[in-house]
């Protein structure tokens, strides 16, 4: 094998994405497995910044590809994952299945001449070999699959790991990239922030969804409240957007976010197989529904039969009462 696994590392305006420390999580368990070295990639305005956090985060080495764009571009951050595997020889290649990932993997692999897996939960090492594990079928079942060539490229799905540590007492050698000049097909000239401080949904360890059942807009009200108490984000389903209760950026399904929190509350979602694809992988589900024969409950790890109306505030004030002690 080459001596690097290379992670990916995602950045918001300075500011690393969640799923960047957890792919150093995985990326150090593969190193140590496989005795090659942990190293970084990090792209964009302030990339350099984040080297020493990367640093902190176990990497050996981090690459660094400058850009004045603020924004994502996709020709330059796919000339600079070329850049950095060519300079780098890295065996395995991981990046976040998030919206930026799932643009600009695919397109690296292509350039690259190499496999991916694609919003993988579990990565390992079989003889010598990334052993990649993903769900199929909107979830019902998982494949493993490997990558005959090289790199082995994966793209992991948030909270599938936990986030490294970080050591003020590790550092990292930092690699500038001189990234050649692409012209962009495409330029973002600004993007649109939603409300609030919530993590995104495919970033949540919690998530309060409503269904068809809240009726209308202002009765998410309730699960903002119960949200608030508990550091969780608000989701909601198709059918509750499609209605005009809640905006698409909420919507977690099939057609809108796959989510994978530690803890998933579904209020008035009777389970359609679209949303069950995009929460099925949810590490625990809690279930509240008045109709007892609600799909969802065969899904559910726990399980309410009862108005949401009188489960969410009783749910809200009980947590206040936990939370204070």
């Amino acid at each position: 094998m080459a001596n690097e696994v290379l992670v990916l590392a995602e950045q918001r305006e300075g500011t690393l994405k969640k799923i960047s420390l957890e792919l150093l999580s995985i990326g150090a368990e593969l190193a140590e497995k496989t005795g090659a070295e942990l190293t970084a990639l990090v792209i964009g305005n302030g990339a350099e910044a984040l080297a020493k956090t990367l640093g902190e985060g176990g990497a050996k080495k981090v690459y660094v590809a400058e850009t004045a764009d603020k924004y994502y571009n996709t020709e330059f951050y796919t000339q600079a994952v070329v850049d950095a595997v060519g300079q780098s020889q890295a065996a395995i290649v991981l990046g976040g299945a998030t919206s930026m990932g799932r643009d600009l993997l695919p397109r690296a692999a292509a350039r690259l001449g190499t496999g991916l897996g694609t919003d993988c939960t579990e990565l390992r090492i079989e003889d010598g070999k990334l052993v990649m594990r993903r769900p199929v079928y909107s979830g019902k079942a998982y494949v493993e699959l490997t990558v005959t060539t090289s790199p082995a490229m994966a793209s992991v799905r948030p909270n599938s790991y936990g986030q490294a540590s970080l050591d003020s007492s590790k550092s990292a050698e930092v690699v500038k990239l001189a990234v050649k000049d692409v012209t962009p097909r495409a330029t973002v000239k600004e993007t649109i922030k939603t409300a609030g401080d919530k993590p995104d949904l495919t970033e949540a360890e919690i998530i309060v969804s409503g269904g068809r059942a809240m009726k209308a807009a202002e009765n998410f009200k309730i699960l903002h409240e119960l949200a608030d108490v508990i550091g969780a984000t608000v989701g909601a389903s198709r059918a509750a957007v499609d209605s005009g209760y809640a905006p698409h950026s909420m919507q977690v399904g099939q057609t809108g976010k796959v989510v994978n929190p530690k803890l998933y509350l579904a209020f008035g979602i009777s389970g359609a197989i679209q949303h069950l694809a995009g929460m099925r992988t949810s590490k625990v589900i809690v279930a509240i529904n008045k109709d007892p024969d609600a799909p969802i409950f065969q899904k559910a790890d726990y399980g309410i039969v009862d108005d949401l109306y009188k489960v969410v505030p009783a749910l809200t004030e009980e947590f206040k009462k936990l939370l204070a002690e």
